[in-house]
């Protein structure tokens, strides 16, 4: 018991050592970057005071300073599209902080996944060798936030059994398209195959970052 309240203080002290380090403006305020953890998906710009950065750090549940209102907000206290904090950076200047989260449902208040959907450019070739990750981000943002008519809500309304199933026969068509040596067939049918297996990816908890890691380790 003892040696827990120990560490307890000391991580007391490190968390308020930290606070006092950080620059915050005039207005006792630093500017927060919200990212999503698993998508990498920038999510939202907010404030921090010390008192809501504390909290932050003590329940590892987002918390930050509204500008307008004038007090402390929990981030999904009334919309329940809460932030936990998985990770917890500055930057070298100290004046700005990056925020690493599991979101749950939207981040922005007009139902958008993340506030920064207003396009003004982007790089298609970029874009689309990020397809992949977008693609995951899409179905498991159905999966927690479902949509009448959608078939990606099918699929986990019938559970793991129908997805194995679609899985299976994906498997099979993408088997034929090559033995009748046809491209555009197996194209369509390899893209069925993958959004079929992104969505037993989302259903059993499996990242894009997993696959990626376990690849990884066969390079030799």
């Amino acid at each position: 018991m003892r040696d827990s309240l120990i560490e307890k203080n000391i991580k007391k002290e490190i968390d308020l050592n930290l606070i006092n380090a950080l620059k915050f403006d005039e207005k006792g305020l630093i500017p927060v970057v919200v990212q999503d953890v698993d998508t990498k998906e920038v999510l939202m710009l907010a404030y921090m005071n010390k008192e809501s950065m504390k909290k932050t750090l003590t329940d590892k549940k987002a918390t930050y300073f509204s500008r307008s209102r004038e007090e402390l907000w929990t981030k999904g206290e009334t919309s329940g599209n809460n932030q936990q904090v998985v990770g917890f950076y500055y930057d070298c200047d100290k004046d700005s902080i990056l925020l690493m989260v599991k979101q749950k449902g939207v981040a922005c208040h007009t139902g958008n996944h993340s506030c920064f959907f207003n396009e003004i450019f982007s790089d298609e070739e970029v874009l689309k060798s990020e397809l992949i990750q977008r693609l995951y981000k899409l179905i498991k943002e159905r999966k927690n936030n479902p949509k009448e008519g959608s078939y990606t809500n099918y699929l986990f309304d019938k559970g793991l059994d129908k997805i194995l199933k679609k899985v299976g026969e994906e498997s099979t068509e993408v088997i034929i398209g090559a033995k009748n040596e046809n491209k555009d067939e197996i194209i369509y049918e390899i893209s069925d195959l993958v959004y079929h297996i992104i969505v037993l990816m989302v259903n059993s908890n499996v990242t894009i970052e997993d696959i990626k890691d376990e690849l990884q380790g066969r390079e030799h």
